[in-house]
């Protein structure tokens, strides 16, 4: 038991098996003369080598999302493909005959609109144009009475001021025989 020690030792620079040294190591089990140890080496890579199963399932893992992304992209590929046509196909026509329909029906209704509002504004200038006539006659008839107020108030002024000039000299020659008149008496 003396060798079997002594090839497992670090002194010859070879690997425990239990450390997980690959080649080395099966050569090492290989090299063993007893079949205790060949067999804790078996152990040993069923139990705590999981290299081979973990790539297994990461290859199986890739490949499933690979194929499950790739369906999926198809399917969302279809699925906007179907849009995209039934849009063309169905909802664009669709759409250009509303919206022509309804801009005609719009460019009517502005027509007609417009119409109105041109009426209006003649109207409105028609009227503005009719009352400005009238303000202007009506100016024209108050200076027209104005004048003519002012001329029977000349004429009136005139008779008044003849009046009282005639009754001014009146007075005056009232005056003038009364004060002869007391005068007179005063004498």
């Amino acid at each position: 038991m003396s060798g079997a020690a002594a090839t497992l030792g670090p002194a010859k620079g070879a690997e425990s098996p239990l450390s997980g040294g690959g080649k080395k190591r099966d050569s090492l089990v290989s090299a063993l003369p007893h079949p205790i140890l060949k067999d804790i080496g078996e152990i040993y890579s069923r139990l705590l080598d999981h290299r081979p199963v973990i790539q297994g399932e990461m290859r199986y893992f890739i490949k499933e999302f690979e194929e499950k992304r790739g369906l999926r992209e198809v399917r969302v590929l279809e699925s906007l493909k179907n849009t995209i046509s039934e849009a063309n196909d169905q909802t664009l026509p669709k759409c250009d005959q509303v919206m022509h329909g309804s801009l005609n029906e719009l460019s009517m209704r502005l027509q007609a609109a417009t119409e109105i509002i041109n009426r209006v504004q003649q109207r409105e200038q028609e009227e503005r144009q009719l009352h400005t006539e009238k303000l202007v006659a009506g100016e024209k008839q108050r200076v027209a009475l104005w004048e003519e107020f002012m001329k029977e108030q000349l004429s009136m002024k005139a008779v008044v001021d003849e009046e009282h000039t005639k009754a001014m000299k009146r007075l005056k020659e009232q005056y003038a025989t009364m004060e002869k008149d007391l005068s007179k008496h005063a004498i």
